[in-house]
């Protein structure tokens, strides 16, 4: 799969907005009352935990995924495709 570079930039730019905001939110999470009863977390604390755990994760497989399409993306300007490269491929061939 090709992904332009300007994808890559954006893919790049959500993975930068993720690790931004989801930490903030962590804290204001973890400042919360409803956070912690008796000293024990909540099951307040605890889905927001598994919810921004699960968001940074993806935010950083999304930005790791941009860099790596701006990097090929990089080594691959100015270097057509050749005819010879898709056909050597098996590109377009009926699958047994």
């Amino acid at each position: 799969m090709v992904i332009s570079r300007k994808w890559a930039f954006f893919l790049v730019g959500v993975g930068v907005w993720t690790w931004l905001i989801w930490p903030r939110f962590a804290l204001a999470i973890f400042d919360d009352d409803r956070a912690f009863r008796n000293g024990t977390p909540t099951a307040f604390l605890w889905v927001h935990a598994v919810l921004i755990v699960a968001s940074l994760t993806i935010g950083t497989v999304v930005g790791v995924l941009g860099i790596r399409a701006w990097r090929a993306g990089r080594s691959a300007i100015g270097r057509p495709a050749k005819a010879e490269e898709f056909a050597a491929s098996g590109a377009g061939r009926p699958q047994d």
